[in-house]
């Protein structure tokens, strides 16, 4: 009765629960979960006694358990599932005795074919519901909340992961039977094989699959897919089922790419491949473009099958390619990655047929189309693509030209990614290049002439000499120029009445310059003037200021074509590379050559190498071009484009390129750099540079690193040097330096070992660099620095004594204490160093030298670092010096009735003396006096804390003796002793601080100290800078009153009018820097005394010199970012630096607004303030820069709250602007801002501030602008009806406006002043000194209080005070000679000047 009825295969399980007809095979009973054990051991019974037929019986059994899978113990699922699994597998070795018995009844084959379907159903059905549980096992593992989710994991999942590869093979065997036989010959069943191949499919859904653990779980379902393919005609629904799964399921496509790949292989399904190539091509684009999920499923299928069979994917490939002009760029990345895969593993070589070089043609065209592709994840792709290509050596010769163009136009790219991908291929085209190992175009341009002009005298020898005279193209011309002057005139003339135009054939202007040239030219050997001239004619307007089509500059058209016509027959016309000869020579004499009839061996193997070099040149160029752009993106904000490029330049420095060691210097600040990554990359690149030499000996890897080292401190900045010596002394921390490097260094140093004067100079900074890691190399070598390195040889021009000076000075900088409180390391009065740097300075002194300020400078600092008692010897040097200026000014006045005064000699009417003794004294002066002020402040101050620190602990030592001693006393002595003690530590700092304060005000300056005699000579030289016109002398002069006045306070307060006075009036830029460097650091000694004058140091960011303006702001800088100086209502002059004609200016005003920046909201608190001062009429700032310098300031407006109060403070400054501009400009703040849905409400809420401004055209744009940018952001519905009614109101008050604009024509209507037309800011700069130049300018400022108290007062008009300088005049009388205001021409109100009223004075 069971076996009369047929299985059906359910569509799902609760169909087998259901009647389905006669004849269909239904459940009797679901058992329940109790009852199933004693129903598995009877079917297991069974089993053993009827075999496979058993399930034709016992089917409900097994069915309840899939039923209650939930519920039922893991014993019983286990049970049912090893049960399952030997019935099949007992099934699968019954059958090919029963397919193959040719007298199987009719019975038999039913029951055989309904108990496999069974079997495989209740297998497959376990299969599926073991998957799910362990899937779910995976997930909750996955979750980190989940408790005991490795023990759940391990119950439930761990039988199943070992048996599901057993059962997939026993699967696979039972397929591969010819299981036709048993539907009668027919084929098998369609739902029995998705029964079969569902549960690889289900298995294949697990995330987890991937894992390297189931590989060989993917092998076996790899396998009975296959076997579903071969022997089930599975093709179709497998076509169908990899394509759902690669949409919805991404970690499938590696998986399906890998098995696809072994079909194909190992099975011969390669009509797989194109099935489903074809039916992912047939997506549509659009629908891909908004599925980003299974975009990439299927982008990764199509990569990854083309890694694996890249010529299949060849085959097929075209009906991937309309994809590339789809919206989804993943698929382009796919199809561009398939196309490089075949070009690198197929279409490779030069044996390739011509279809194929078509072929590989097309592909690479279509690769370099997309390096300009519209999205930059594809730019980048195709980069990584071209790089793979080059490092296989896939790309042909003839494309490496166009290719590395594309690269170099990539490094220009706004994408971070792309730029690094640009980078990363020049650096393999390098690595990779076919010419050379030297690329330097400079010495390739020689060869390459020289070979050129060898093959022009080959091929001279090889022309045939002519029988018949030769008639030159010019005569050619010249005869058929009559002819072509008609047809060219009838372009021009009108057609007669009745006269029909003349039918011609359609001429088209080809694609490129080349193949016109070539068109016209036919024509014209073909004697079709006409088509010739309306070619030409075409081909002027297609390829306007192209070679050959660019006019001589006539105004008749006709005459322009008939010279492109001559140049074009002559051959006269100039290539496109006419800037290199080289290579233009090449490329005519090339395509001229006359091949003669036999080869010519010597004559092709010439010309394949001018090819070559012409080649290698043409690389050379555009590597050279990349590395200029390379090197200014090392200081991107992006670390790995930093990164990349450092990397470039070390391999370019691999090739000889001579731009490449400034690159290398270019990367030497980024050792400062505050990224880790960035650090390490410079000192791996100085590493593989410097230090991994290719050299056998030891002593030759020195010569080497010593040598490349030198080369790059050759004319290098002081900044390079200290850079360099950061990465000198990281690399002797690490010992990674060799001794031999030092042995080397000091032979050079002593002159053992021969070298120039320049090599032993970068000896010197060598050693010093080296010391700053390790100061023993200076310390044990002290008396040979001395007395070789200040030598009367070494002295010849003074720049080796200084560098030995900076040398020794690295003892000092390099203290390693034991203890904090150890004494500091300093040298007798009596040591040698000190005798010979004193005995060096002195006799400098009296020889005019370039060289000996600095010297001298490094000398005193160097003494009163080291030197116990330098103020007693800088006192001596300064003592002998002073008396050798004073003999020699005897000497002069000797001599001055013979000798007159010469013109290099400067005298205040009783004697003179030489410019440069004046000015080494002067300068002499204004190093001691600064030094002596830093050794007080610094060392002596050290000094007592050091001593008091010591004073204070051996006091506590015996306090804690004296009190053990005493136990009974009360502990009430002891916190009285206690705080004594801290007592004294705590006022102890400030004692010391006022008696060094005090040494500084009454000592240093008084008349018993020498430095006093020699101020009335530095304010004379300031007060007469007509009587004293030397740059030089003016320049030390002032640069010693400021270090003089760093000495006291009184002093100083003095002497400011003075100093001001010349850092306004002076004409020179030297001075005017000086001053502008003293002053900053008064600012930081006196700030109280240097507050009034803060306007003044604002006044100089506009001085009309570029380096005065760039100390300015470099001064500037460091004061406001250490808070020194009042920044609100000037700090706007700092903005207009942002304008500046000089790029290094523009460059530290926006250092300094990037370091504003880091500072909290002091961007934000500052930018209405400068808004206000450059909107300002009087400002001079014109329109565009104004434009400039806000896009600047608004990009560090980040936050929504300070966009939002912007908005506000912005609208309410409307109410106060009385200008057209102002109005504009307020109006492009509000429109750089990304305005949110607050900042919408507020501009609804400040509406009236500037509704009626809303007339103006520039006003109403800028607020249609914010308007557009918040819709564009993406908005509610209801805040998107709040900006249409906004939109409404400005349409409305803009229409308005304009309306009572056009009826105000009668002119009874005041019409809106203009502003005032202003000079722009650039041409401001070059007057005279025009903000603080006014003569009234320079009265001392009175207290703060007394400002704020007249501040209100209306100030009267007073006469202006003038200050001049007396040496211009032709009196010299001691009145005469000061440039202070006298007393009663101080005005008896006073205030610092500001800068609108120098404005308006202006």
């Amino acid at each position: 009765m069971v076996a009369a009825s047929e299985f059906h295969l359910p569509l799902v399980p609760a169909d087998l629960l259901r009647d389905g007809g006669p004849g269909r095979y239904v459940v009797r009973e679901v058992l329940a979960a109790r009852e199933l054990p004693p129903a598995l051991a009877a079917f297991r019974a069974a089993f053993r006694a009827q075999g496979a037929l058993a399930v034709l019986e016992h089917f409900d059994c097994v069915y309840s358990v899939l039923h209650h899978f939930r519920t039922v113990g893991t014993s019983v699922k286990e049970d049912a599932l090893e049960l399952m699994m030997r019935v099949v597998s007992h099934h699968s070795n019954e059958l090919p005795a029963i397919l193959s018995d040719s007298g199987l009844s009719h019975a038999d084959r039913a029951a055989h074919l309904n108990a496999l379907k069974m079997n495989c159903y209740l297998l497959t059905g376990l299969m599926d519901a073991f998957e799910m549980e362990t899937c779910k096992s995976s997930c909750l593992e996955a979750d980190p909340g989940r408790k005991n989710r490795k023990n759940h994991a391990k119950t439930s999942g761990s039988l199943w992961e070992e048996e599901r590869e057993p059962l997939l093979r026993l699967l696979t065997q039972l397929l591969q039977l010819d299981l036709r036989q048993l539907w009668r010959g027919l084929a098998v069943e369609e739902e029995f094989v998705s029964l079969m191949t569902g549960s690889c499919y289900r298995i294949l859904e697990n995330p987890s699959i991937g894992l390297q653990r189931y590989r060989v779980t993917r092998e076996a379902v790899t396998h009975l897919l296959a076997a579903a393919l071969v022997q089930c005609d599975h093709m179709f629904s497998a076509t169908l089922k990899i394509t759902q799964m690669l949409q919805h399921f991404e970690h499938v496509a590696p998986v399906f790419a890998q098995a696809v790949s072994l079909w194909a292989k190992e099975y011969g399904l390669k009509s797989l491949v194109g099935e489903l190539l074809r039916e992912i091509g047939q997506k549509c684009p659009q629908d891909l473009a908004r599925e980003a999920s299974g975009v990439k499923g299927y982008a990764t299928f199509i990569s990854e099958l083309a890694e694996q069979i890249p010529a299949l994917v060849l085959s097929n490939i075209s009906v991937l390619l309309p994809h590339l002009d789809g919206e989804s760029y993943m698929m382009r990345n796919a199809i561009l990655a398939a196309m490089a895969e075949v070009l690198v593993q197929v279409l490779n070589g030069n044996q390739l047929e011509e279809a194929a070089r078509g072929t590989r043609g097309k592909f690479l065209d279509m690769l370099q189309a997309h390096v300009c592709d519209v999205h930059s994840f594809v730019r980048s792709r195709v980069l990584q693509l071209f790089t793979r290509i080059v490092q296989c050596k896939a790309l042909p010769l003839t494309r490496f030209q166009s290719v590395v163009s594309l690269a170099v136009g990539r490094l220009k790219d706004r994408t971070v990614l792309v730029v690094k991908n640009a980078i990363q291929l020049l650096a393999a085209f390098l690595s990779n290049n076919p010419f050379s190992s030297k690329l330097s175009w400079i010495h390739l341009d020689e060869p390459l002439k020289k070979e050129v002009q060898k093959l022009k005298e080959m091929r001279d020898r090889s022309r045939p000499t002519a029988v018949a005279p030769v008639i030159a193209p010019e005569e050619e011309w010249e005869a058929m120029l009559p002819e072509v002057r008609a047809a060219t005139q009838q372009l021009f003339q009108p057609l007669q009445e009745g006269e029909e135009e003349e039918e011609l054939p359609l001429l088209e202007v080809e694609e490129t310059v080349e193949r016109t040239v070539e068109q016209i030219t036919g024509l014209l050997k073909k004697l079709n003037y006409k088509n010739a001239a309306r070619l030409t004619q075409k081909a002027l307007c297609r390829f306007q200021g192209k070679e050959p089509f660019v006019g001589p500059g006539e105004e008749n058209e006709e005459a322009t074509i008939l010279g492109v016509l001559k140049r074009l027959y002559t051959g006269s016309c100039p290539g496109e590379n006419s800037e290199n000869p080289a290579h233009d020579n090449s490329s005519d004499k090339i395509e001229e050559v006359v091949q003669e009839e036999q080869p010519q061996t010597e004559l092709i193997k010439q010309e394949m190498l001018v090819h070559y070099l012409q080649d290698a040149y043409n690389f050379s160029v555009k590597i050279t071009e990349a590395l200029n752009l390379i090197s200014k993106m090392m200081y991107e904000n992006s670390v790995s484009v930093v990164q990349e490029a450092i990397e470039f330049f070390v391999t370019v420095s691999q090739f000889g390129m001579p731009q490449a060691l400034l690159g290398v210097r270019r990367m030497l600040p980024l050792i400062w750099s505050k990224e880790p990554g960035i650090k390490e990359a410079v000192l791996n690149a100085y590493r593989q540079l410097y230090l991994s030499p290719s050299k056998d000996s030891e002593r030759a890897k020195a010569q080497a690193l010593v040598h490349s080292l030198s080369l790059i401190m050759v004319d290098a900045s002081l900044g390079t040097i200290q850079c360099l010596e950061e990465i000198i002394s990281e690399f002797m921390q690490k010992d990674e330096i060799k001794p031999a490097v030092t042995q080397l260094l000091w032979e050079r140093f002593t002159e053992k070992s021969p070298c120039s004067s320049l090599e032993r100079h970068a000896t010197v900074m060598l050693l010093g660099m080296m010391a700053r890691g390790n100061p023993e190399i200076i310390g044990s070598n002290l008396d040979i620095l001395a007395t070789v390195g200040l030598s009367e040889k070494a002295c010849e021009n003074y720049r080796l004594p200084q560098e030995v000076c900076n040398v020794i000075f690295k003892l000092a900088g390099n203290p390693k204490p034991a203890l904090e409180n150890c004494a500091p390391f300093r040298l007798p009065q009596n040591h040698m160093l000190f005798g010979c740097l004193s005995e060096t300075v002195s006799k400098g002194f009296a020889q005019p030298s370039s060289h000996w300020i600095p010297f001298m400078e490094a000398a005193v600092t160097l003494i009163y670092q080291l030197a116990e008692g330098a103020e007693e010897i800088c006192a001596d040097i300064l003592h002998v010096c002073s008396q050798q200026a004073l003999e020699k000014l005897q000497e002069a006045d000797e001599q001055k009735a013979d000798a007159g005064d010469s013109p290099r000699r400067v005298s205040d009417g009783s004697g003179s003396l030489s410019t440069f003794l004046l000015l080494h004294l002067v300068a002499l002066v204004g190093q001691v006096a600064l030094q002596q002020v830093a050794y007080l402040e610094v060392s002596v101050s050290a000094e007592l804390r050091r001593r008091r620190l010591l004073k204070e602990e051996k006091t506590k030592k015996q306090s804690d003796t004296s009190t053990k001693k005493q136990r009974p006393q009360s502990t009430g002595n002891k916190t009285t002793m206690e705080e004594e003690l801290g007592l004294v530590g705590a006022t102890a700092d400030d004692t010391e601080a006022e008696l060094i304060r005090s040494i500084c005000e009454t000592e240093l300056l008084d008349g018993k100290h020498l430095l006093s005699a020699f101020v009335p000579l530095v304010l004379k030289i300031c007060n007469n800078p007509g009587l004293y016109n030397d740059s030089a002398l003016s320049a030390a002069a002032a640069l010693t009153l400021g270090k003089l006045c760093m000495i006291s306070s009184e002093f100083c307060d003095s002497h400011l009018r003075l100093l001001f006075t010349m850092m306004e009036k002076s004409t020179l830029p030297d001075v005017r820097s000086n001053l502008i460097i003293a002053a900053g650091d008064l600012a930081i000694r006196f700030p109280n005394l240097l507050e009034p004058w803060t306007s003044h140091l604002y006044a100089r960011l506009r001085d009309p010199c570029p380096s005065v303006r760039q100390t300015a702001g470099l001064v500037m800088t460091y004061l406001i970012l250490k808070d020194m100086v009042k920044v609100k209502g000037q700090v706007s002059e700092m903005a207009t630096l942002l304008i500046d004609p000089e790029e290094a200016i523009v460059g530290v005003a926006q250092n300094f607004f990037g370091e504003l920046a880091n500072k909290g909201n002091a961007v934000y608190n500052l930018l209405p303030d400068i808004i206000s001062h450059l909107s300002d009429p009087n400002s001079g700032i014109e329109e565009e820069s104004f434009h400039t310098i806000m896009r600047h300031l608004f990009s560090y407006i980040t936050k929504d709250k300070q966009t939002e109060s912007l908005v506000e403070k912005l609208c309410q400054r409307f109410r106060t602007a009385s200008t057209e501009r102002q109005y504009q400009d307020l109006s492009y703040c509000l429109a750089l801002l990304p305005v949110s849905e607050r900042g919408l409400h507020k501009l609804q809420d400040n509406y009236d501030c500037f509704a009626d401004k809303l007339q103006h055209p520039a006003v109403y744009n800028c607020f249609q602008t914010v308007l557009a940018r918040f819709r564009r952001a993406g908005v509610k519905p209801e805040t998107k009806a709040l900006a249409e009614d906004l939109e409404q109101k400005l349409s409305a008050s803009h229409n308005r406006g304009l309306d009572s604009t056009e009826t105000c024509q009668d002119g009874s209507q005041t019409p809106m002043p203009a502003p005032a037309k202003q000079k722009p800011i650039g041409s401001s700069r070059r007057q005279p000194l025009s903000p603080a130049n006014s003569d009234n300018a320079f009265v001392t400022p009175p207290s703060r209080i007394l400002r704020n108290h007249k501040r209100a007062q209306k100030r009267p008009p007073r006469k202006k005070a003038i200050v001049t300088f007396s040496s211009d005049e032709e009196n010299n009388s001691e009145d005469e000679l000061l440039a202070e205001l006298r007393e009663e021409e101080t005005p008896t109100k006073t205030t610092p000047i500001t800068r609108s009223s120098a404005r308006r004075r202006r």
